[in-house]
Formats: structure tokens, C-alpha cells, sequence
């Protein structure tokens, strides 16, 4: 039993990426995604990053890539992820769950940033509402979602959508593999202005 249920899920992950990557969006969007931000970093901005639950860890790892190192020595990259838990508590406390995210970008954020906003659904209200803030403070939002995720979509200048599925974990799988490609081609991109450490 336990071995059918292991070989299932890697069945099915496997599956969820074939789809993901035979999708004509899949390619472009992340190429587009990757040079948002690379524009962004070369111009002396930052990348913010948000989510809730699996997805904020997923937030916290791509800022932690950036800042600290993929694969290779180089400067650190300005990134910060939106998970300092007594500012959740405190805004979330004083003011409400669906600003924790929101005003951080307000305090933070400048035009020509960047917001990663994750959420699976795509329509998590504080992922929507920091999405807004976003884009009225002029800074680009790439959202990473699902192919259901239309709120979220309609908020973002590119959109990264894994397809649907049953549970969160398989949008997550490819979620992860996307911030990876990210960093990798961020990293490429900006080879120039960010030198490596010798």
C-alpha cells in the first residue's frame, strides 16, 4: 500500500509538469517573468515576495536564493519576503489578515520593484489586495498561480499558471520548480552588473 501511494504521487507530479511545460503560455511566461525582474535588479530596484502558508515558504525561498546564492559565488541580490511574524501578527491584529501583505509593500515598496505574489487560487484576499498596492505604486506584479486563478491573473503584468489540480501540493511542485528557473535565469541575465565573488 504505501509503496502504491509513493510511486501515485510521483506519477502524478510527473504528469502535472508534462502539462505544465506542453502549455504554449508556459515557456514565455516564465522568460517574461525572469526578465521583469532581472530588468528590475539591474536598475537598482528590489523584488518583494508574498504568500500564504506553503506558498509564503516558497515566497521566503526565492528571496533567501537571491540574497544568499543559487548555484554560483556573486553579490546578493536586494530581496525580501513578507514573513517577519510579529509584523504579520501586528497588522493582522490591529488592522486585519488581508493587509499583512499590503502594507508592507505600501511601506516598502517604490515604482520600478517588483511584488512575486503566490497563491495556488489565486484569489487569496491579502495576495489581492498587496497586488494592487503594487501596481498603484508603480512597481510590476508577476504572479505565480493556476490556471484558475483569475483574480490574482487580472492584477499581474505576467502570469505564471501551473494547471489545475485536485490538491495544492501539485500546483506547489511546480511552483517551486518555477522559482528555481527564475533564479537561475536571473542570475544569467545579470551576469554583467552583479560580478562574481573571487
Amino acid at each position: 500500500m504505501t509503496e502504491s501511494i509513493i510511486r501515485d504521487s510521483l506519477t502524478m507530479a510527473r504528469e502535472e509538469l508534462e502539462r505544465f511545460l506542453a502549455d504554449p503560455h508556459t515557456v514565455p511566461s516564465i522568460g517574461k517573468a525572469a526578465e521583469i525582474m532581472s530588468e528590475c535588479l539591474s536598475a537598482g530596484g528590489k523584488i518583494m515576495s508574498c504568500g500564504n502558508g506553503g506558498s509564503l515558504c516558497d515566497a521566503t525561498h526565492f528571496a533567501e536564493e537571491l540574497t544568499g546564492r543559487f548555484r554560483d559565488d556573486r553579490r546578493p541580490m536586494p530581496a525580501m519576503a513578507i514573513n517577519d511574524p510579529a509584523y504579520i501578527t501586528c497588522v493582522g491584529n490591529d488592522y486585519s489578515f488581508e493587509e499583512i501583505f499590503s502594507r508592507w509593500v505600501e511601506a516598502f515598496g517604490k515604482s520600478g520593484d517588483v511584488l512575486l505574489a503566490i497563491s495556488t487560487s489565486g484569489t487569496s484576499k491579502n495576495i489581492l489586495k498587496a497586488a494592487e498596492v503594487a501596481r498603484r505604486l508603480g512597481m510590476k506584479v508577476v504572479a505565480l498561480t493556476s490556471k484558475k486563478g483569475k483574480p490574482l491573473a487580472e492584477l499581474a503584468d505576467v502570469v505564471v499558471a501551473a494547471p489545475d489540480a485536485p490538491h495544492s501540493d501539485r500546483i506547489q511542485e511546480i511552483h517551486i520548480k518555477v522559482i528555481h528557473i527564475l533564479i537561475e535565469v536571473i542570475e544569467f541575465k545579470i551576469a554583467d552588473v552583479v560580478q562574481t565573488i573571487t
